[in-house]
């Protein structure tokens, strides 16, 4: 078992990885990251990642349906999961006297879950419904569009809820093979936050792993991301008729990968453009000084090799111009020169304290923990970031901002 600062890391004998974080808390944070995502999907398995994550509530060899439920409510506790571009996330809460129970309760259903197709046939038409709530939501359909446009033809680009059509094609079988594919414990990261003894941790996993018959190992899935982010002059605006009453507006590019140094320039250049505080600089020029919208935020999304920056506000469709110089303008202050040090300093400032505040939040600070480690293998604490952002550069951002903020990387998505 290994020590960096707060975090344990642990491997067992079939792969499944684990890493522990104390936390002065009775309610132990945990759950098990799958790397099975949307882009490890084949293309014709549009949305499987997803109905997987559903199915896998639905019963396994031990438990019904309802034993799955009951199994930690029963005793106060949370089960939920969600499923992302890259990873699939089983995530629990308990109190540490029913650690074992969560250990058991996770692993059973990731690895021995048996998909019934009479529970299919109903959870498909459940996510059907999802997708169509979502198709009444411009300010989020806009996001996943612009995913498709930035990546496209690739499965960073693909909707995570899948196509409804494919989806009605699915049986349990296909589930089946999808998840021998890609649910093994070597494609699996158990994480832990609490104060719980980190060996007590491997012991129950050991002993539960071993009631399970594994096939044979997967191991890590190679593939490329989604192009150069680079577009043709005639295709960087695009408008849709959508009916709405307010416009929706989305502009961005792709950015960098979250093993890539310039990821964490990125992360702070976004959060003084639009980022949760009133003062960021989109808030100022588009809000409070000329009062054309309600929201504006800006964010910065990491894979494991590539990443997306973007742009989000809504306005009047007659602002819509006046808006577009606006963010432009915000955009060429930062790639015309170098901001001040007293700027960076400032900025990096309110975004430790941000980040500081966030650590109060013990199931999103395990959450982001599970995801570092399941894809880079390592673990980051709040003292090592901060030391990476200290270390940036005025130069640094001026070079980063550059690189994506160049017009011909910048592709501007609106619904009128």
């Amino acid at each position: 078992m290994e020590k960096n600062q707060n975090f344990f890391t642990y491997t067992l004998p079939q792969g499944l990885r684990i890493v522990c974080a104390s936390g002065q808390t009775d309610v132990v944070y945990m759950g098990i990251a799958v790397d099975a995502g949307t882009r490890h999907e084949l293309p014709s398995e549009s949305g499987m990642a997803h109905l997987t994550e559903h199915m896998s509530f639905k019963g396994t060899g031990r438990r019904s349906a309802r034993q799955v439920i009951s199994c930690l409510e029963g005793v106060g506790g949370e089960l939920n999961a969600f499923t992302g571009k890259e990873e699939t996330v089983y995530y629990c809460t308990a109190l540490r006297q029913h650690l074992a129970r969560a250990i058991d309760l996770l692993l059973d259903i990731t690895l021995s879950s048996t998909y019934p197709q009479e529970e299919l046939n109903r959870e498909v038409e459940v996510v059907i419904d999802e997708i169509e709530s979502y198709r009444d939501q411009p300010s989020e359909l806009i996001y996943d569009e612009f995913e498709s446009l930035m990546f496209p033809g690739h499965p960073l680009g693909r909707n995570i809820l899948g196509d409804v059509d494919t989806l009605r094609t699915f049986r349990s079988e296909d589930i089946r093979q999808f998840t021998q594919r890609l649910y093994h414990p070597d494609r699996m990261v158990l994480y832990v936050l609490g104060d719980v003894k980190p060996e007590r941790v491997v012991r129950l996993a050991e002993q539960t792993l071993a009631r399970y018959n594994l096939s044979t190992t997967a191991g890590k899935l190679q593939y490329s991301h989604g192009g150069t982010g680079v577009f043709p002059r005639e295709y960087c605006h695009i408008t849709r008729e959508r009916g709405t009453h307010q416009a929706h507006v989305i502009v961005g590019a792709q950015a960098f990968g979250g093993g890539d140094p310039r990821h964490l320039h990125m992360f702070l250049l976004s959060n003084m453009l639009g980022g949760p505080a009133m003062s960021s600089r989109l808030n100022l020029a588009l809000r409070e000084r000329n009062g054309l919208v309600y929201t504006v935020e800006s964010s910065c999304v990491a894979y494991t090799d590539c990443g997306l920056w973007s742009v989000y506000y809504g306005c009047d469709a007659q602002d819509r111009a006046r808006c577009r110089r606006l963010v432009a303008h915000e955009l060429e202050r930062l790639t015309d020169h170098a901001m001040p040090q007293r700027t960076l300093d400032a900025a990096r400032r309110q975004l430790k304290g941000q980040i500081g505040i966030s650590y109060d939040n013990f199931e999103n600070v395990a959450l982001g923990m599970a995801k570092r480690f399941l894809h880079y293998g390592t673990t980051l604490s709040r003292e090592e970031f901060f030391a990476r952002l200290d270390a940036l550069t005025p130069e640094d951002l001026l070079s980063t901002a550059q690189t994506v903020f160049a017009p011909d990387r910048l592709l501007t998505l609106e619904y009128v």
